[in-house]
């Protein structure tokens, strides 16, 4: 390769976006990749039995059709066929119901109760411009607003805790609850900001576009991505672990779809030392306990609204999910964990044999937590407070815990999923502070990892604002 073209590190989706966008500007570009296949956590493997086609972290996919890159890429004719279910996200009680997520704002107010003029309220405004709220939130996070109205309208809200926002717009513990679990995708305590914009950009994603997943597995969307760019030129390798920088062909620009510690690792002799301590001291946050499952037919739901979502909350109420997020958050395992359930094949029958059924499910943990099978036990016991009867539909169940994720892929330092601590201080200035948190000091050198601005996620955003760097700043 010669010295005007670009390597990229790592075949997430910010790494493949970051590289696509390249190709399309006309640069030749290179992704290296430690995995024998590309994705990162967007990859679908065989983890239980013959036939059963389970997701390897990443499962639902609600920014994949708000992305304002993937949007404006022709993924579909690269094969990426969205499946989207009825609802996008189911919450039961105790009492045999749920309240639903659909795309409706009335029929998932009829689930809501009182509260269903208050849900309406807080979410119509955001569903009605959703487009110009997702260009606000995953564009650059210090920017000024072009559409000053909304984005003051919603940062209001959303630097709120989630449990703040919750007392303030609603009255029952209905649609609290169901605020609280969008909101605990934050990983903090829900008593902390800015855990309340988490709660709000996924509500109205549900209402906007629903929490799709691609047909086939999310190993669809890196597939798409590759298939894009080896249209335009680009070139992908796996099975090509890098140790040092040197390793890399000659290029103009190198990116890194690495974690903070990763790139220390990595680039620490090209990086000044001051900026090497910046990097050391990114906070990551909880971990998860990842369960797949190969079940004999479909989860035996209690309330029957869990039926029409692909998404299933398990946490009771908003008191009892805080709990839980803030145990969490202390370092101490939840008694009753909040819990993230994806029934793929209800919605795409060919990812289990006929009449048979896969499920995903995580639950929150301390980061580094050990004692997984204690972790196992507590989330099982979710399952079954709301599917009695669902350990005897289990044929086959595979377990990973903080240590296999990180082993599997050093980025999941300690099984964080979400690139870092989604704090306050960590959602404007990650992984260091700065108004170009995609540059390094090493010329040349750049960051597109979910630990760079927009966070985590599956929306390509923080490879494509890398690759704008670069072609900002290597002309």
């Amino acid at each position: 390769m010669s010295a005007s073209e670009a390597v990229v590190v790592g075949s997430g989706p910010n790494g493949l976006a970051a590289a696509v966008t390249l190709a399309r500007a006309g640069w030749k570009v290179l992704v290296r990749e430690a995995a024998p296949e590309p994705g990162g956590g967007a990859r679908t493997l065989p983890l239980t039995l013959p036939g059963f086609a389970h997701d390897h972290c990443s499962a639902i996919h609600p920014l994949v059709p708000a992305s304002p890159c993937f949007r404006a890429w022709p993924l579909a004719e690269h094969g990426l066929d969205l499946v989207v279910p009825r609802a996008a996200l189911a919450h039961p009680f105790d009492d045999g119901t749920a309240a639903v997520l659909s795309r409706d704002l009335g029929e998932t107010g009829a689930t809501l109760g009182a509260d269903a003029a208050a849900w309406a309220r807080l979410f119509g405004p955001l569903v009605e411009r959703f487009d110009d709220l997702i260009a606000e939130t995953l564009g650059p996070i210090l920017h000024w607003p072009r559409h000053l109205g909304l984005a003051a309208r919603f940062g209001l809200d959303a630097l709120r805790p989630a449990t703040s926002l919750a007392a303030l717009a609603f009255r029952g513990p209905r649609a609290a609850a169901l605020f609280g679990g969008l909101a605990a995708h934050a990983f903090l305590p829900l008593t902390r900001a800015p855990s309340a914009a988490f709660g709000l950009i996924l509500g109205a994603a549900g209402h906007a576009t629903g929490w799709p997943f691609p047909r086939g597995g999310a190993g669809r969307i890196a597939a798409a991505l590759a298939s894009l760019l080896r249209a335009h030129g680009g070139a992908i390798e796996t099975s090509a672990p890098v140790a040092r920088l040197d390793d890399l062909p000659a290029a103009r620009a190198v990116l890194l779809d690495l974690g903070p510690r990763q790139v220390a690792a990595l680039a620490g002799d090209r990086l000044p030392e001051r900026y090497l301590r910046r990097l050391r001291r990114f906070r990551y946050g909880p971990g998860v306990v990842k369960l797949d499952y190969a079940l004999s037919g479909p989860v035996p739901w209690r309330a029957p609204g869990c039926a029409l979502a692909g998404t299933v909350h398990l946490g009771g109420s908003l008191e009892e999910i805080a709990a839980a997020e803030a145990a969490v958050w202390r370092g101490e395992p939840a008694a009753r964990p909040f819990v993230l359930v994806a029934q793929h094949s209800r919605f795409d029958p060919g990812r289990a044999p006929h009449g048979q059924h896969t499920l995903w499910a995580y639950g929150h943990v301390p980061g580094g937590f050990t004692r997984t099978g204690e972790a196992v036990a507590a989330i099982e016991a979710q399952l079954e407070r709301f599917a009695p009867g669902f350990g005897e539909r289990v044929l086959a169940r595979a377990v990973r815990g903080p240590a296999d994720l990180e082993r599997e892929n050093p980025n999941l330092v300690g099984g964080d999923i979400a690139g870092g601590a989604s704090t306050l201080r960590q959602l404007l200035f990650r992984p260091v502070g700065g108004l170009h948190p995609w540059s390094t000091p090493a010329r040349g050198l750049y960051l597109c990892s979910a630990s760079t601005p927009p966070g985590g996620g599956v929306h390509g955003m923080c490879g494509w604002h890398a690759a704008q760097a670069v072609l900002r700043h290597e002309r």
